[in-house]
């Protein structure tokens, strides 16, 4: 994807994400295409090209990805391979494990002693399928992804993260590799280091997450099995609403068990789209 056609996306998903909303609303009667692109100020033939170009699906074939029922299915599916057998059950193309090219380092306490004071932090706003994105990094690697909906208020969130550290406002190779994974080559990626502050609990549950699917979903409930720690739902839960690596750490891929998508730190229907957007790439690819 060029950068052109990144900038784009990224512009139209103001609108893509409005439409989501609104059938998120009214998803007991999904309205017409008519109604969705009225909604968002198009005609029905520049609406159904315009999400079709972003999500590879017509609006109606994403709606499906988005239904609770599809949901509880995945659900199913996940529980029997997830975390055992899903290097051997053959996943190809967008359902690489995203484990194979993400790796996590925990900051010493050394780096991060009073609050990152040793720690020099390049940090830009850059493109994403989903809206603009804040990446930071040390040299060692990705500290800190957010989606931007006020760069404000994701510049307070990120000096709230590390106020001692230098940030230095400078994009660098490492931040345009972030962009690759949108592009969904996953031939093609190379391996990107991150590098976070985090507890022994919250590192495990991050793990965890690294290894659900793209096009795959999980529970709170998994997550404790799969790190070993039953009884610790709540504090995945916590861990999760932590997590300071937006989609490269796959928290919007953990979802209640009765279906529903459930809360994202970075908005209900964001969550829904990158849902929905996974699950229409995995498809497409899976019938390949």
């Amino acid at each position: 994807m060029s950068r052109k056609s990144e900038i784009q996306f990224s512009n139209d998903y103001a609108r893509i994400e409005k439409a989501i909303h609104f059938l998120r609303a009214n998803f007991k009667s999904p309205p017409s295409l008519e109604e969705l692109a009225n909604h968002v100020h198009l005609s029905s033939f520049h609406f159904q090209r315009l999400f079709t170009d972003w999500a590879g699906v017509s609006p109606k074939q994403f709606i499906q990805f988005t239904r609770i029922e599809y949901a509880k299915k995945i659900l199913q599916e996940s529980a029997q391979s997830l975390f055992e057998t899903a290097f051997e059950t053959g996943l190809s193309g967008t359902s690489r494990l995203h484990d194979l090219f993400v790796k996590i380092e925990g900051m010493t306490p050394g780096e991060y002693k009073n609050g990152g004071e040793n720690l020099s932090i390049e940090y830009s706003f850059e493109e994403s399928l989903f809206g603009k994105i804040l990446v930071a990094s040390t040299h060692k690697g990705i500290c800190a992804i957010s989606f931007v909906d006020d760069e404000t208020s994701s510049m307070d969130e990120l000096k709230k993260r590390y106020p001692n550290a230098k940030l230095e406002n400078k994009s660098n190779p490492i931040h345009s590799q972030v962009s690759a994974i949108f592009q969904n080559n996953y031939d093609q990626l190379p391996e990107i280091k991150l590098h976070i502050h985090a507890s022994e609990f919250q590192l495990k549950v991050w793990e965890a997450l690294l290894k659900i699917p793209s096009g795959r979903l999980s529970t709170y409930g998994q997550i404790a099995e799969q790190i070993k720690n039953p009884n610790a739902s709540r504090a995945v839960g916590t861990a999760i609403g932590s997590n300071p690596i937006a989609f490269l750490i796959p928290c919007h891929r953990v979802i209640q068990s009765t279906g529903n998508t459930g809360g994202y730190m970075w908005g209900p229907d964001r969550k829904a789209a990158i849902l929905g957007w996974e699950a229409a790439k995995t498809e497409t690819s899976e019938r390949l």
